[in-house]
């Protein structure tokens, strides 16, 4: 089964609130994800904010390049 984000918006911290194609929707909480060089500077929450739904990826980028697999969210939606 094939998982993409078709939505998503920022609730505060690292929790962003994520609606899937197949209707499954609900929050996932980064902050304890945010390792590495590519994810450090989202430790930053206004680099953190400035994520987008990527309409080609189907998930969650930001502009240092940095995403995460929607299979990865779906597994952490609360």
């Amino acid at each position: 089964m094939f998982v993409h984000v078709s939505e998503a918006r920022y609730i505060d911290a690292y929790r962003i609130w994520l609606r899937f194609e197949d209707g499954l929707e609900g929050i996932v909480d980064l902050c304890d994800e945010l390792t590495g060089p590519v994810f450090e500077p989202l430790r930053d929450q206004e680099v953190f904010r400035a994520f987008s739904v990527d309409k080609t990826a189907k998930t969650i980028v930001w502009p240092n390049g940095a995403d995460l697999a929607p299979e990865f969210l779906r597994s952490r939606v609360a």
